[in-house]
């Protein structure tokens, strides 16, 4: 499989470029249009109206760093609410959802779940 550099020069080991898969995870989490999104157990547990306002936090979530987006994807995220810790993390599964995608660069082989848990939950 060919690599291609990421902005920052690095290679993607999946194939596709880091830019196009940032802006489609970016896309994505915003409008939580275009994939599928799950919360876990513990999430849903706090409510509707905790969850929506996570979600909320989600979607604007911008404090993407070298240590925490190493590969400059905006697939992973942490965040604090209520004295709370939280993570997000996009995955690429096929469009069946049966296996991992081949290519995440490409939303026609790709179907992004996003899912939000407690960081305890991890």
């Amino acid at each position: 499989m060919d690599t291609e550099d990421d902005d920052n020069g690095a290679p993607d080991a999946r194939g596709g470029s880091a830019a196009v898969i940032r802006d489609l995870n970016d896309a994505f989490r915003q409008t939580l249009i275009g994939g599928r999104c799950v919360v876990t157990a513990g999430v849903a547990a706090l409510g509707e109206a905790t969850v929506t306002q996570l979600l909320d936090t989600v979607r604007r979530y911008s404090e993407f760093t070298p240590d925490n987006d190493p590969y400059g994807e905006h697939d992973f995220g942490a965040f604090d609410h209520a004295g709370i810790r939280f993570f997000w993390k996009i995955e690429y599964f096929d469009r069946s959802l049966t296996f991992g995608s081949e290519d995440p660069a490409d939303p026609a082989r790709t179907t992004r779940v996003l899912t939000l848990m407690k960081a305890e939950e991890y």
